[in-house]
């Protein structure tokens, strides 16, 4: 994946329901809202390294399912392909607006296009 931040906000959007109260608040803070170790740390008067800890252990817990189900991994995978059909679904419109002006042709494209969304979703 690209960088140690979008893949933590991968794993959180995918498996984030799997942590317990604490760990979100503190994963969201430290990834999504950038908050340092020690500003978390404050505000939850605790110290630097129990924030440090539950962090960890929240990255550790999200990676171990991602490890053992590999749904992020075949959702990147799917990505481009999803992108290539979207793509020829476009184009495929854009041909017949200008040739064809099959209502047919149109709403198949627009079917098309409106199940891609929904998978990228």
């Amino acid at each position: 994946m690209k960088n140690q931040t979008y893949r933590m906000t991968m794993l959180f959007d995918f498996y984030g329901e799997l942590l317990t109260d604490r760990q979100k608040e503190f994963f969201d803070l430290y990834y999504n809202e950038d908050l340092s170790l020690a500003e978390i740390a404050e505000n939850a008067g605790i110290s630097r390294q129990g924030v440090r800890d539950v962090i960890v252990r929240a990255e550790a817990t999200m990676q171990e399912v991602e490890d053992k189900t590999g749904i992020i991994r075949r959702f990147e995978a799917q990505r481009p392909h999803l992108d290539a059909i979207e793509s020829a679904a476009a184009e495929m419109k854009t041909i017949n607006f200008r040739r064809y002006e099959d209502p047919r042709l149109t709403e198949l494209a627009d079917i098309i296009a409106g199940e891609i969304s929904a998978l990228k979703e």
